[in-house]
């Protein structure tokens, strides 16, 4: 006996019979899609924070949080473009300031970090697995995922720096561990012959298995100004002017599996070509004048302003002086997209592929 022909199905009622079972069909995606050629939209705006307006919020931070013992007091930058937390999708930057006589007690997560100091005299320190980091100026340290790290100000004055996390990603990712350290405060490695820093030049004990990853880490300014000046006149990138990339200092990747890390020297009256690429970019100004259009928006900036610039989404920088360099440090997760074969650029560098720009890498001592 023949089967009787199934009636037919209007696609609505079947997607709303498929919902109600937990089920999509791919064509709900196609308008996706169909969305998708010619890349992703820019998650999130272009966004600037000025240095005067983040700072006259610090001071009143330590008004409404005489002391840091029981928060870090910390102004994060919310993309005002995202729904979610992040200065990106995938990055978070905010501002911190500890008092004179403070200490930031000790923890470790899963999330990493880096800190890029504003205002440090060297006697202010972050401490990493034991490891002692003064904090000068324009120092960069690592405070990799899930290693101990604590700071500490027995100075006279007030220490500012710039933090840089993964945040967003790894909650997207759902693995955020966190841990307080028994006793509040790191204790320092009894034996400088402990420490990884001196295990990062160029001798090394050759009696050990060297580690490659979540390396603690201090990139001092002075060499890092030094090799912007040594390269300031070669010919740079068109799209970023001198960019140096911070690496790993012995494995020679990118600064942490997470985030990379480059400082920009953009020369006088220096203006760089348009382009854009799939990963998103946190910037804070070193020093100089100038300005960046992000799609549709200029972007005035000056010294120890921040702005943030989306993936996907066409810009440019230019220094407005005629006889002054500028310098931009720069966060961005192209090491995330570069993980997963997912990073490309347009226009291509000029290798001639979408892979990472090839520039000189910072090769800070400890």
């Amino acid at each position: 006996m023949a089967r009787p022909e199934p009636k037919a199905k209007d696609l609505k009622a079947f997607d709303e019979e498929l919902k109600a079972l937990h089920m999509t069909g791919q064509w709900a995606y196609e308008d996706l899609l169909v969305r998708a050629v010619g890349g992703p939209k820019p998650k999130g705006d272009p966004y600037i924070w000025p240095w005067e307006m983040v700072y006259q919020k610090l001071l009143e931070a330590c008004e409404a949080m005489p002391e840091s013992e029981t928060a870090r007091r910390s102004l994060l930058f919310e993309n005002p473009g995202l729904t979610n937390h992040g200065t990106t999708h995938t990055l978070l930057m905010g501002i911190q300031m500890i008092k004179p006589g403070e200490h930031a007690w000790a923890h470790r997560h899963t999330m990493a970090a880096i800190r890029f100091i504003i205002q440090g005299d060297g006697d202010v320190f972050t401490t990493v697995d034991g490891e002692m980091c003064p904090m000068e100026n324009y120092d960069l340290i690592l405070t990799p995922k899930w290693t101990w790290h604590d700071h500490r100000n027995a100075t006279g004055n007030s220490t500012i720096w710039l933090d840089a996390l993964d945040v967003p990603l790894i909650l997207a990712l759902n693995q955020p561990f966190y841990e307080p350290y028994p006793g509040n405060q790191l204790q320092p490695l009894k034996e400088e012959n402990q420490a990884f820093q001196i295990r990062a030049g160029a001798l090394r004990p050759a009696w050990e298995r060297r580690k490659s990853v979540d390396l603690p880490f201090r990139y001092r300014w002075k060499e890092t100004e030094a090799a912007l000046k040594a390269h300031a006149g070669s010919a740079g990138s068109p799209y970023d002017g001198v960019a140096l990339e911070y690496v790993n200092p012995v494995a020679g990747t990118s600064t942490l599996p997470t985030l990379g890390c480059w400082i920009q020297m953009l020369r006088a009256g220096e203006r760089t070509k348009k382009h854009r690429h799939t990963s998103s970019a946190m910037y804070f100004v070193v020093r100089g004048e100038g300005k960046s259009v992000v799609g549709d928006t200029t972007l005035e900036w000056k010294r120890h302003d921040s702005f943030v610039v989306p993936n996907w989404a066409w810009h440019e920088h230019a220094n407005n002086s005629k006889s002054d360099d500028a310098i931009l440090f720069c966060v961005n997760d192209i090491p995330i997209l570069n993980a997963f074969g997912l990073y490309r650029e347009e226009p291509e560098n000029s290798l001639g592929s979408a892979a990472a720009p090839q520039v000189p890498p910072v090769r800070a001592k400890a």
